[in-house]
């Protein structure tokens, strides 16, 4: 795997990428609080099966730039963000993963920039009507951090914590033993801690909830596969069930004994799922 800064023009945005040059590329956006490199289980097994995987540092994150304003957060904004890594690796499409926030980005731009998308992956994310008309609005006991985000200054000054340990902390117990590696929380703890990327991870969740999102003629026409970790305590699975309702060609799986950081805690099975509906041969075990 390599390191390398893309200009996207508004933004630039600290990409892993790995895979052969020619392969078909693969995007994987990752959600909060993590970033491009969280994806090692999926990266290298993927490089390995014959794809140009590219997985950035989404705006807000880690090293990638930070835009101050919450309008930078919108996700048209994000969905162009997507299309701009397109076309920097020179490709017409791409097959985009999304897990978490990443997936709401995934969702919005197999929505807005269908012809820019060959299949979309969804981890644990609903569809972005799905988590704006009743996620949001009517799971209040799930979703409450959504609203405490909203407070000015207090989310980062509590996450940053002792160097950022409280926001691993506030992670560490939300999946399945082993879910991560030392290494993982490590990351996060490093991603978290670069000058104004909590502000920017957060700022995500501000623009949700504060600006207005268009959700009129939002139905997925790309191929779609849901991958679900049943056992996900943010989001229940009736948003999965919902979300593919909206969806013209998808599929839907759920992983019963998985939560919401289904990625990390069945690698072999999410990577046999994708890349079987990517249309190879499935992705190989990825080696520990």
């Amino acid at each position: 795997m390599q390191e390398q800064r893309i200009d996207l023009g508004e933004v630039s945005l600290n990409v892993v990428s790995t895979g052969p040059s020619d392969g078909p590329l693969v995007l994987l956006l990752h959600g909060f609080p993590q970033h491009g490199a969280s994806w090692w289980r999926q990266i290298g097994a993927f490089a390995d099966a014959g794809y140009r995987v590219w997985a950035p540092d989404q705006r807000g994150y880690n090293t990638s730039a930070k835009p101050t304003e919450l309008t930078a957060y919108h996700l048209d904004r994000l969905a162009a963000d997507v299309v701009g890594l397109i076309d920097a690796a020179g490709c017409a499409r791409a097959h985009v993963i999304g897990h978490d926030w990443g997936g709401g980005v995934a969702w919005w731009t197999a929505i807005r920039h269908a012809s820019r998308v060959d299949k979309l992956g969804i981890l644990n994310m609903p569809h972005p009507r799905v988590l704006v008309e009743r996620h949001i609005r009517f799971h209040l006991h799930r979703c409450w951090y959504f609203y405490f985000f909203l407070l000015p200054r207090v989310p980062e000054m509590l996450l940053a914590r002792d160097d950022g340990r409280a926001l691993v902390e506030s992670i560490r117990g939300t999946g399945n033993a082993g879910a991560f590696t030392a290494a993982d929380l490590e990351g996060m703890r490093l991603a978290a801690t670069q000058p104004g990327a909590l502000t920017g991870m957060i700022n995500w969740y501000r623009a949700v909830m504060r600006l207005r999102l268009d959700l009129r003629d939002s139905r997925v026409h790309v191929p779609t596969l849901i991958i679900w970790g049943a056992r996900d305590r943010f989001i229940s699975r009736a948003m999965a069930d919902a979300s593919l309702a909206l969806c013209d060609n998808g599929r839907l799986e759920f992983l019963e004994a998985a939560t919401h950081w289904v990625h990390s805690e069945e690698p072999e099975r999410v990577n046999a799922l994708l890349g079987e509906f990517l249309g190879g041969d499935s992705v190989p075990r990825q080696p520990t």
